[in-house]
C-alpha cells in the first residue's frame, strides 16, 4: 500500500461504501505487482458474487464478518480465517457485512494468459 491507512481502515471504509451501493459491494486494489494483486472486497449481508473462474492461485482472508465460497468443504469463512481458493469455478456469498482481502496470482510467469 502507498499510503498510511492499514487494511483493518479500508476494510471498514469499504463495509461503509457498500452499505450505500445499490449492489451492496465495494472494492480496492491494494497492491499490483506483476502477476500478485491484493484487493480487500466488501459485501453486504446477503450480496453474492456471481459464480466466476479461478485465477491461477488465490487465497482470501476474512477481515470482518463471514462468507461462504462455493466448491469448498470448509464450510463458512468468519473473521480472521485464511483459506486457498478452488480452483474450480465458484461464487461467494456474505453471511453478514464482510470485507476480506482476495490475493491472486492472475497468470503464472512465462505464461501467454
Amino acid at each position: 500500500m502507498t499510503d498510511h491507512r492499514s487494511v483493518a481502515q479500508v476494510a471498514e471504509e469499504h463495509l461503509a461504501l457498500a452499505r450505500q451501493d445499490p449492489h451492496g459491494r465495494s472494492a480496492e486494489l491494494l497492491v499490483h505487482d506483476g502477476v500478485l494483486r491484493q484487493t480487500v472486497i466488501a459485501l453486504t449481508a446477503g450480496t453474492e458474487l456471481a459464480e466466476h473462474n479461478s485465477p491461477h492461485a488465490a487465497s482470501v482472508q476474512v477481515l470482518v464478518g463471514s462468507l461462504v465460497v462455493t466448491g469448498m468443504d470448509e464450510g463458512p469463512l468468519t473473521e480472521g480465517r485464511l483459506a486457498a481458493l478452488t480452483h474450480e469455478r465458484h461464487a461467494v456469498s456474505a453471511l453478514e457485512d464482510t470485507a476480506f482481502l482476495l490475493t491472486t496470482v492472475t497468470s503464472q510467469p512465462g505464461s501467454l494468459d
